[in-house]
Parts: C-alpha cells; structure tokens; sequence
C-alpha cells in the first residue's frame, strides 16, 4: 500500500510541473493570461504544446534508453 500511495503522489508532482501538456502547464497559461490581463493567442498555445510534448516525449525516450543501455 505505501508503494502505490508513492508512486501516486510522485505522478502527481510530475503532472503539477509547468510543461503545458500536463495540468502544471494549464495553471502556467492561467498565470500568464492573470498577468498580460488578455488571453494567450491560440498560435502561442499551440506552440507550447508542441514543445512541451516533444519536451515529455524526449524524457520518456531518454528514460526509456537509460533503461535498457545505462548502468
């Protein structure tokens, strides 16, 4: 049970960090749309998604590749 109690609160801080495909990046958006006062054009949006996946992709590939070729 305490295995599984920490890998759910680890998941969670992943999902809270501000990479825009995960929540943290939505709360970013939030953030800057609180401080510009007008909402962030849809290019921009979009731009950041992309880069925040490829972002997340490339971790997961790196994870991936130490896995099955690291120490």
């Amino acid at each position: 049970v305490q295995l599984v109690a920490l890998l759910s609160v680890g998941i969670g801080i992943l999902n809270l960090l501000p990479i825009p495909p995960l929540d943290g990046g939505h709360l970013l958006f939030y953030g800057v749309e609180a401080v510009i006062r007008r909402p962030v054009s849809e290019r921009m949006m979009e731009m950041g998604y992309r880069a925040g996946l490829l972002f997340v992709l490339g971790f997961m590939g790196f994870v991936f590749w130490n896995d099955l070729f690291g120490c």
